[in-house]
């Protein structure tokens, strides 16, 4: 009788140890995991879900002044194997003009024009410099609501906060898996079917890979 007491009280310390390991965890992770398995749905169904994208095209003229100011920086550009950051006076330009957002990023160089890509979830962007007669255009895809989410999902260029934010979900879906199935360990032997339904979690995927997948 003595000998099962501390074996009680042990098994009582680590399942509740357990269930606060995994109800931390999974209210971590609860929203992410609801936006992933939407997420999740929605791109194995891409195909079947209609996107219409929406194009925005704008047009400028830069001045003289500016214009010969950024062709006094092509030489560092070329410098740095044709790759270089927007001069700030046109990156405040670009931002003042048109409130597009160009820091950070690198564009490239040529002789004739600069390029910068602006890839962004659920669409794409770019802007053109011609550096010949100071025409400058930008052009932005937006994909809808529905492409951004899958994007975030795929984490195709969201930034580092974003890559960040995914490492940190998936540590506590981690938590959040493994301590269930520690408790599912402690509880298997009053339920019968715990370890078939776990098995059969493995064994259908497995299959399924095996016989329609090539």
């Amino acid at each position: 009788m003595t000998a099962a007491r501390p074996d009680n009280r042990r098994r009582a310390y680590w399942l509740k140890t357990l269930h606060e390991w995994h109800w931390v965890s999974s209210a971590i992770c609860l929203i992410g995991m609801i936006l992933f398995s939407v997420t999740g749905f929605t791109l194995n169904h891409a195909g079947q879900i209609e996107a219409k994208p929406a194009i925005t095209k704008l047009n400028g003229t830069l001045d003289e002044a500016l214009r010969a100011r950024i062709e006094q920086q092509l030489a560092a550009a070329k410098a740095q194997k044709g790759k270089a950051p927007l001069p700030s006076e046109l990156q405040g330009w670009v931002q003042k003009t048109w409130d597009v957002a160009t820091a950070g990023r690198e564009a490239e160089w040529s002789e004739d024009e600069i390029y910068l890509s602006l890839p962004r979830p659920g669409g794409d962007a770019w802007l053109r410099l011609s550096l010949a007669d100071g025409e400058i255009e930008y052009e932005r895809t937006d994909r809808g609501w529905l492409s951004y989410f899958n994007d975030l999902h795929k984490g195709r260029n969201t930034g580092a906060a974003w890559s960040w934010f995914i490492d940190i979900f998936a540590g506590a879906a981690l938590v959040f898996s493994i301590t269930g199935l520690f408790i599912l360990k402690m509880h298997a032997g009053n339920r019968p079917f715990t370890w078939p339904m776990v098995g059969m979690g493995l064994v259908v995927p497995v299959l399924l890979a095996l016989l329609f997948i090539h």
